[in-house]
């Protein structure tokens, strides 16, 4: 497996993470300098009240030892794997006021992350046994794309662009400021480097013909239906097999089976990384509750 998101940005994940803490903190937190004792030490239980997939495991524990170095933080689960109802994640074992100060960054992270490894492993689950590679947008909560990028990969997903640094994606609007595919893709050509590719979305067969004599690199299939992608996938892969056919739009589990039959090699599914359930995971100081007799 590839170094993960998390390795290879570990500067940036930690700076992230301070500044959410101080987001939170502020001046401190009250609540707990005034209530818990310095010299107190708990035991925190970290555990999942509902099914899905773990993600951020590696994040709650950079979250727990930025807060404090001295804290013990110790997996009882592993990172992608599935999760049932009142399964153990971790534990986290030192300071009762530390603990608590990481708590709600931690929790909130892992659960954000793991609703979208769950979703993404729900459509993975969907296309086993077909070669069509499932991928993220760039529809991601600003300042949390690296993380929620990662929890597809941890899905089982794929990464697109990260973002607009990385490819050239030609889209509707970016057509109509150029005058035209074949304009855009020419002037494009003009400033990237060889080593990059050019995609172009395409939202009728005219917009296919033209993006296929301009040289597109990889045509994204907006909003077709089922048998009109798989029209242009035979016409693209007659003319062009290099090229990479890419579906988007109107994707979601009741439809990904169909339009992955079409022929394409990808799809895009934005709502892999917006609009997704959180996991529900619960910290819980000593016992969880409801163990005590």
């Amino acid at each position: 497996m590839q170094p993960s998101v998390l390795e290879v940005n570990e500067s940036k994940l930690t700076a992230l993470i301070e500044e959410w803490l101080e987001e939170d903190i502020g001046t401190g937190d009250v609540t707990t300098l005034s209530t818990i004792p310095a010299q107190g030490v708990s035991t925190g239980i970290i555990h999942v009240k509902e099914d899905g997939i773990l993600a951020g495991l590696p994040v709650a524990e950079r979250v727990f030892r930025v807060v404090d170095p001295t804290l013990v933080f110790e997996a009882k689960a592993v990172e992608g794997g599935p999760l049932r109802k009142g399964d153990l994640v971790a534990v986290v074992t030192g300071s009762t006021r530390s603990i608590l100060l990481g708590e709600r960054l931690a929790l909130n992270l892992m659960q954000r992350l793991s609703g979208i490894a769950t979703r993404t492993r729900s459509f993975v689950d969907a296309l086993e046994g077909l070669p069509t590679r499932l991928v993220d947008t760039r529809k991601t909560t600003p300042g949390h794309r690296m993380l929620e990028k990662y929890a597809v990969r941890v899905g089982g997903g794929h990464n697109h662009r990260f973002g607009l640094y990385d490819a050239v994606m030609i889209k509707d609007n970016h057509i109509k400021g150029a005058g035209g595919i074949t304009p855009a893709v020419e002037a494009a050509r003009e400033r990237i480097p060889h080593t990059m590719k050019i995609e172009v979305e395409v939202e009728s067969f005219p917009q296919l013909e033209e993006a296929l004599q301009a040289g597109a690199d990889v045509i994204m299939l907006d909003n077709m239906s089922v048998e009109d992608m798989k029209t242009a996938v035979h016409r693209i892969k007659a003319q062009a097999p290099h090229v990479i056919v890419e579906a988007s739009g109107n994707v979601n589990l009741d439809t990904v089976q169909a339009i992955a039959s079409s022929g394409v090699d990808v799809i895009s599914v934005g709502r892999l990384t917006y609009s997704v359930n959180a996991l529900d995971i619960s910290l819980d100081l000593n016992e969880r509750k409801g163990d005590a007799s």
